[in-house]
Formats: C-alpha cells, sequence, structure tokens
C-alpha cells in the first residue's frame, strides 16, 4: 500500500513515515519545509517538497505516484499563534486541506487520516472527554480543525470519502531516529528538557491559578509512536469505521509541575522553573476518554507512560543535542 503523508518533515509525521515504512508501506512524504526538516523524513520515503496551498504542485504529486490512501498531519499547530495570527491557520488548515481533498478527489483516492486535536472540545465539560462532547474550541488552532472535520464529512457524502479523524492531545516522546524538534519550541517536554539540558536557563509556567491540584495546567500526554500506530490501525479498519472519530490519550493527566518534577527524577538534573501569568487559550484541563478506541478498534497506548515517554525525549535528545541543526538541509 502506498501512504501519502503530509507534514512528513515535521514530529508527528516523521514518526508516522517511520512506522507505516518499518510495516512494508510505501511512504510519498509531502512537506514545505517552512516548519519541517529534511533529515526527519525517514530515507525509505519518497519526498515531495510541496505546499498545500499550491494546487499545481498537488496535482503533479498525484499525477506523478499512485496513491491508495493519505495521512494528513500537515498543520499551523502553535495555539498561541492562533491567537495572535488567525488568518495563517484558516488559510493553511481549512483552505490547504480543501485543496489537498480536491487532489484526492480528482485521483480516485478514497481512504483518507485526519490528524486532529483535543482543541475541538474547548473548555471541557466532563473529564475524561469522550467524542461526542460539545465542540466548543477556544482559540482559532482548534476551530480550524474542528471545520476541517466537518469539512471531511461533507466530502463523504460528495465523494465517497472513506476518512477517520483521530484527536489526540499532548504529543511527546521519541523514536528510536525521530524527535520533537520544532523550530519555534513551545511544547512542555522539549523545554523541560533543554532546561534540563541547560540550553535554556528555565522552564516557563503558565497560569499557577487554574482549578487544579497543584494549580498549573493538566494535560494528557501520548507516546508519538502510539500515535503513529493508532494511525495504522484506523487505516487498517477505515471501511468499518468511516466518519468516524476517536480520541487518542490515555485517560490519565499530568500537572505541568508533575512533568517537571518526572523530568527531574528521569535526567538526575535540577530543572528550574519560572512561574507567570496564564497563557490566551490554555484549558485548565485536557484529558481524553480513550474508551471507544479501545471499544471500536480494539487499541490502546502501549509506550504512554510519563516516565517512558520523558526518558525516550531524553535520550533522543542527548544523541542529537542541536534536533536536525546538523543536517545542513535541516
Amino acid at each position: 500500500m502506498s501512504i501519502l503523508v503530509t507534514g512528513a518533515a515535521g514530529y508527528i509525521g516523521s514518526v508516522c513515515s517511520e512506522v507505516l515504512i518499518s510495516r512494508g508501506m510505501s511512504v510519498i512524504a509531502l512537506d514545505s519545509l517552512l516548519e519541517g526538516h529534511r533529515g526527519a523524513v525517514p530515507p525509505g520515503a519518497t519526498f515531495c517538497q510541496v505546499d498545500l496551498a499550491d494546487r499545481a504542485q498537488l496535482e503533479a504529486v498525484f499525477t506523478k505516484h499512485k496513491v491508495d490512501a493519505v495521512m494528513h498531519f500537515a498543520a499551523e499547530a502553535l495555539v498561541a499563534k492562533s491567537m495572535r495570527e488567525p488568518s495563517i491557520f484558516y488559510a493553511t488548515n481549512v483552505a490547504s486541506g480543501v485543496n489537498l481533498l480536491d487532489a484526492v478527489t480528482r485521483h480516485g483516492v478514497k481512504k483518507f487520516i485526519f490528524s486532529s486535536t483535543a482543541a475541538t472540545y474547548g473548555e471541557p465539560r466532563i473529564v475524561p472527554i469522550p467524542e461526542d462532547h460539545p465542540k466548543a474550541p477556544i482559540n482559532p488552532y482548534g476551530k480550524s480543525k474542528l471545520t476541517f472535520e466537518q469539512i471531511l464529512a461533507d466530502y463523504k457524502l460528495y465523494t465517497g470519502l472513506k476518512y477517520v479523524t483521530l484527536r489526540y492531545f499532548n504529543a511527546a516522546g521519541a523514536s528510536n531516529t525521530c524527535g520533537e524538534n520544532h523550530r519555534v519550541e513551545t511544547h512542555l517536554i522539549p523545554r523541560v528538557l533543554e532546561a534540563a539540558a541547560g540550553s535554556l536557563p528555565h522552564v516557563d509556567v503558565f497560569g499557577t491559578d487554574y482549578p487544579t491540584p497543584d494549580g498549573t495546567c493538566v494535560r494528557d500526554y501520548i507516546h508519538v509512536l502510539d500515535i503513529a500506530d493508532s494511525h495504522v490501525r484506523a487505516l487498517e479498519e477505515i471501511d468499518r469505521v468511516t466518519g468516524e472519530a476517536f480520541n487518542v490519550g490515555n485517560s490519565c493527566g499530568f500537572s505541568i509541575l508533575e512533568v517537571i518534577d518526572a523530568a527531574e527524577r528521569i535526567t538526575g538534573r535540577k530543572i528550574p522553573r519560572k512561574l507567570g501569568p496564564r497563557r490566551p487559550g490554555d484549558p485548565a484541563v485536557l484529558v481524553a476518554s480513550k474508551e471507544k478506541l479501545k471499544r471500536v478498534l480494539g487499541w490502546e497506548a502501549s509506550h504512554s507512560s510519563l516516565e517512558e515517554i520523558i526518558q525516550s525525549a531524553w535520550t533522543w535528545k542527548q544523541k542529537h543535542p542541536n534536533g536536525y541543526a546538523q543536517n545542513a538541509s535541516a
């Protein structure tokens, strides 16, 4: 099977590409390299530098390569940036996604796995959050992802597209070869490990007055290898579960301070922290209900203890202290 992976030079897309190749699938890896790193794309993939905003570039890829299914990771994903510059999120996550869907339609591709987010739920009324929870995103990032979910439903009726939406919570951890190395790093665990390594003077803790046990935000962390595995499982069962959305998480949350404390234990290093005010657009608690994925697809995470996540990320960071920067084409 030949899988087109968008955002394949990014964090989750690169790991998913790696896992697909390891399971005998062909990967056509698309990325604009505006945010991704060429060095993150697995060597077994066929790489195409493509901007999804360019319909001609997309058409050329689908004309040249046989595509059996699409896994769509490419997106603008920084919540704080979405509050400042919402137009970029609607242009990239909605308009460029429609370009991709139109290419998929023209070339008769019928299988599509969408990388969505817990941000579609907004402030949760129920924790852990079930998939049928009301969708009330509180930032343009979540709104743009929810809009694309709704567009997928329209394309299912319009073209017969078979799709599955996976809403995951906080992706973290690393494989043996691919790890988290954003050009602008805002995610907690890599920043905590940068502070442990001495490349950051401290970890910023945004908000200590949330209604949580220690006053800091609580999040559900899911290992990036588990995310990749869930995508493969969804693709295997897409004929049976088309149109469904699934949370990918652990039904277990950890606060920011708990994550920092765990990282201190694993790295054996003191990690300074700087307490500050809340960021706009951050819900207090985001924890997934994992029950639907377990019940319907017989799947649950197997790598996602907080310790295993942090240990894998720390191991990767020690092997790649500069991320992908040592690669001239990063």
